[in-house]
């Protein structure tokens, strides 16, 4: 029997901020799955902050959203119906199919994932993209190095924090955060390990980064102020690894570049961006060292959710003002 269901598609680009309006929720039926195909009722999708840069028609390094059509997106999910064997009914899976209720997939296009040990929603944080962006970053990228002093930016978000944990794990000598509220800056270093944590909203970033630095490595999640304020608390040859700059993804105009780039000349520094994507080949390593860092407790996460598909416009806009603590996820 065909499976109706809802799923959020873009009605509108957004220019500058989203809004509820550049959105609707949309009912669909979706056909029985035929042979190589599976039928996955979602348990949680995930919003991120690289989606609003999908929401423009430019070229990036992901296709832009397409408008009258869903959205799309990490999620897990259960399988409700099969045309393949190797994928049975009531197997928990990874796919890129959120922002939906149901979804009609090749049975290539998911991933059966272990939920024995840790929760389903865990595949799409601390041992999903987010985290393996966070290992990536700081081994491939940022070539971390025993004894380092890192600094991470947007340290209370789903990479940042995976990010500060696993800088500890892998032998930094200090690992400093910036987030955004005292109760960010608590979790962090009370029970996430960081030696020390500012609030950005607190006083110019720069200044209360003064009595931290100098750090051998910057993990950039935010750029704009940020990027300039660590790049002038760096050391000599200094390695900082660019994954977002979230603080600019809403702007309409140009957003001015750091005023001190002469310190990449004085200090010899390097500055990398990088795309998860292009390191598939580091995904059984993260795996495998990040799974046990979970098992054994070393590695821990928390998670902002949101019930409902009726939310999840919601729960992104909220993401993109800072609103979580971990990782975002909706609850379908």
């Amino acid at each position: 029997m065909a499976q109706k269901t809802r799923e959020i598609q873009l009605a509108a680009r957004p220019s500058g901020w989203p809004t509820p309006d550049d959105f609707r929720l949309v009912e669909v039926e979706l056909a029985d799955p035929g042979p190589g195909e599976v039928l996955v009722r979602n348990t949680f999708m995930s919003v991120d902050p690289y989606m609003r840069g999908r929401m423009n028609d430019v070229k990036s390094y992901v296709p832009p959203f397409r408008l009258d059509a869903p959205l799309d997106g990490g999620a897990v999910g259960e399988v409700v119906a099969s045309g393949d064997e190797s994928v049975p009914v009531g197997a928990t899976v990874l796919h890129q199919a959120g922002w939906r209720e149901h979804a009609l997939l090749p049975a290539s296009s998911v991933r059966p994932v272990d939920v024995s040990q840790v929760p389903a929603s865990a595949y799409l944080g601390v041992l999903g993209m987010p985290g393996l962006t966070a290992y990536v970053g700081l081994t491939r990228v940022a070539g971390l190095r025993e004894g380092d002093a890192v600094l991470v930016s947007g340290a209370a978000g789903a990479v940042g924090s995976a990010a500060g944990q696993m800088a500890r794990l892998l032998g930094a000598s200090r690992v400093v955060g910036s987030a955004g509220s005292a109760e960010k800056v608590s979790w962090l270093t009370d029970d996430l390990g960081f030696d020390a944590a500012v609030n950005y909203k607190d006083a110019p970033i720069a200044r209360q980064l003064k009595e931290h630095g100098p750090f051998d490595v910057y993990f950039d999640n935010v750029g704009g102020d940020h990027l300039e304020a660590a790049i002038s608390h760096l050391a000599d040859f200094g390695r900082i690894a660019a994954c977002g700059a979230i603080a600019q993804y809403n702007d309409t105009e140009p957003t001015p570049g750091p005023r001190n780039m002469m310190m990449f000349v004085s200090k010899r520094l390097t500055l990398r961006g990088f795309i998860v994507s292009d390191h598939a080949d580091a995904a059984a390593e993260f795996y495998q060292r990040a799974g046990a860092w979970v098992a054994d407790g070393r590695l821990t996460s928390r998670e902002t959710v949101v019930d409902g598909l009726d939310h999840a416009v919601d729960a992104f806009l909220d993401l993109l003002r800072g609103g979580n603590t971990g990782k975002m996820l909706v609850r379908l």
